[in-house]
């Protein structure tokens, strides 16, 4: 068994030691399919809180790991390059540039010593770098506890120099991301009322109505759909005229008018969604009215590097400083194997509609397209969240260049699509009209890690849209362990993902249901994240990119396959799991980007797609040459 392996299964029963005192049946005998089948069912909600709780510790100690761990490499890379003095320096400004949660870094090399950054104002920091000085120039290293001083959290690291006993290098470290992590993954995971009612005139209501409801706690959440009071989508059968848009104005006291399409958006000085759909429903020809609903977070010119590595006999291990340590999802779902067949192409391109993405950081630095924010489109669409970096990261995160971590494809790129608010929460209209931008961008993969309950016939106007486009899109199903569909995962044209942990068992959280198409990992997955860091971050939301990314390097490997095959190859590869064959928790199981990829492949040549690939050739030319 490897290294990384051993490391893998450590993870596994640290974790299951940790739900130890909240789950009855861990004493005794071990569950039988049968048991575990009624555990799935009839979860009480106390319980569920309770691992979704044990969830976001998990993710919280994860970041810190990722935080010390990447720091600590850092500082042994740059002690390895050991130049004079001036040349150390300026060494040490660029790394620190690179990762600003390194904010205070003093380095010891024979008999001189350097710092930069701004010590934080505290008696207990000032002791612990004592100690850490201490530490290093006894030739040992040193890492401290966690520390709260003025408001933010810091740690203090010491790396000692292997080479020259006596030198080594202190940070001081901070540390806030956990506290990020802590606060998102309590939104993520549904275990606050999410987004706030009354803010942004949102209002809770019963799925696919406007029966107001009261959400108390995060339990609520999964019978819950959200939208604005004040406003409705229309779908005309005919086009209203100038006079008769301008009478619909003044009927319900427009503040605003959009148009998608053929939909729009109507937002009202006075009147609710329920006066409205009455009016429009009443007075006007239409083929639907319905409320405006919230959706929510569930993270060298060109070139197409399809060619096998010299050598297939053993699996390729990237040299990513956090892969082997933490990177349990990308070996269990084969991906080092796939790797052989095709590593992608920057000629597929993935849509990922989310909050947004931090371009500039160091690990996804030339693997991120010119995208657009459609919350606000005077600026570019950064991300203010979090969870969009965390997404893109886990799709495209730069392999093999010795930082951080490795995304599933070497060369597809991301297109980042904003669509979610500094809330993480966006409009139907946002996340349908991000849709159709990436359609009509030639972007040929859409991953969707956002949802909601209710079914609106405007958004999967917008999703078929896509689909007769040729576009594959991926969705999370959704984090309240609950069997209610969620949208856009649950539309027939859409693939809806469901998460599993290290084990191959379904993650507690992880809704569940008929239209769940297949499973990925989606447990305390690390990945980037704003301030050029890395943080784990668990949900369906993380599987949903996994899917995605497969997708992407199959229409690498094989651009001529519609997208109905693609789904069809992911479906039909994946490692089955539970019940024999399809099931509602798996759907047809775990993605195997090995099998996927060499199904695809095969798929060139086959003949019993040649008649489909001959029309598609022929449709081709004639559409160039007409």
């Amino acid at each position: 068994m490897t290294r990384r392996k051993w490391i893998g299964w450590f993870a596994v029963i640290a974790a299951v030691a940790l739900l130890i005192p909240l789950t009855p049946w861990f004493g005794g005998h071990a569950p039988s399919d049968k048991d575990k089948k009624a555990q799935m069912n009839t979860m009480s909600a106390h319980k569920e809180h309770q691992l979704k709780l044990a969830t976001v510790k998990s993710d919280m100690n994860k970041t810190a790991l990722l935080c010390t761990t990447e720091c600590s490499r850092n500082f042994q890379k740059l002690i390895k390059h050991e130049a004079a003095m001036p040349m150390n320096k300026q060494h040490l400004q660029h790394m620190m540039r690179m990762h600003k949660q390194m904010v205070y870094v003093w380095w010891h090399h024979q008999d001189g010593s350097i710092a930069e950054g701004t010590k934080p104002s505290s008696s207990k920091l000032d002791t612990l770098i004592r100690q850490a000085k201490s530490n290093v120039l006894a030739g040992k290293d040193f890492a401290s506890s966690p520390l709260q001083a003025n408001g933010h959290r810091y740690m203090v690291i010491g790396e000692a120099d292997t080479v020259h006993k006596g030198d080594g290098i202190v940070g001081v470290l901070l540390q806030d991301i956990v506290m990020k992590v802590q606060d998102h993954q309590r939104r993520n995971l549904r275990l606050v009322p999410y987004p706030a009612e009354g803010k942004y005139k949102i209002e809770s209501v019963k799925p696919n109505s406007t029966v107001d409801i009261t959400v108390k706690n995060g339990e609520d959440n999964g019978n819950a759909s959200h939208y604005h009071i004040n406003e409705v989508v229309v779908r005309f059968r005919l086009h209203p005229s100038p006079d008769e848009m301008a009478q619909i104005q003044r009927d319900i006291t427009a503040l605003s008018t959009k148009k998608l399409g053929y939909t729009y958006v109507f937002r009202s000085r006075v009147m609710e969604a329920d006066d409205m759909m009455r009016y429009f429903k009443s007075n006007r020809n239409v083929v639907y009215v319905e409320p405006h609903y919230l959706y929510m977070t569930n993270d060298t010119g060109t070139v197409n590097m399809n060619a096998n590595p010299a050598s297939t006999d053993t699996d390729f291990i990237p040299n990513d400083a956090l892969y082997s340590q933490y990177q349990w999802n990308l070996p269990v779902i084969e991906t080092e194997k796939g790797w052989q067949v095709s590593k992608g192409s920057d000629q597929v391109l993935i849509g990922v509609l989310d909050t947004g993405v931090q371009a500039d950081h160091p690990d996804l630095v030339g693997k991120i397209e010119e995208g657009t924010n459609l919350v606000d489109e005077t600026s570019p669409p950064d991300d203010d969240v979090g969870h969009g970096t965390h997404v893109s990261g886990i799709i495209a995160a730069s392999v093999n260049n010795g930082e951080g971590v490795a995304g599933l494809t070497w060369y597809n790129k991301i297109v980042p699509i904003k669509v979610l608010d500094a809330s993480g929460a966006g409009s139907t209209y946002s996340v349908a009209e991000g849709i159709i931008w990436a359609a009509d961008h030639g972007i040929k993969v859409i991953n969707m890690s956002l949802g909601n309950y209710a079914e609106a016939q405007f958004l999967h106007d917008a999703i078929k849209y896509a689909y007769d486009k040729d576009v594959v899109l991926v969705a999370a199903s959704g984090n309240d362990n609950t069997e209610r569909p969620g949208f856009p995962a649950a539309y027939p044209e859409v693939l809806a993902v469901a998460s599993t942990n290290a084990d191959g068992a379904r993650s507690e959280f992880s809704n569940y249901g008929d239209y769940i198409d297949v499973a990925a990992p989606g447990m305390s997955i690390a990945s980037t994240y704003p301030g050029s860091q890395y943080a784990a971050l668990s949900g369906t939301s993380m599987a949903s990119p996994h899917v995605a990314a497969l997708a992407g390097l199959i229409r690498s490997i094989n651009p001529d396959l519609k997208n109905t095959e693609v789904m069809d190859i992911i479906r039909k590869s994946a490692q089955d799991l539970g019940n024999k064959g399809k099931d509602k928790y798996f759907g047809y199981g775990l993605i195997d980007i090995d099998r996927a990829l060499l199904e695809a492949r095969q798929s060139k040549v086959s003949l019993q797609q040649f008649p489909q690939q001959v029309e598609r050739r022929l449709e081709q030319i004639a559409r160039k040459y007409s």
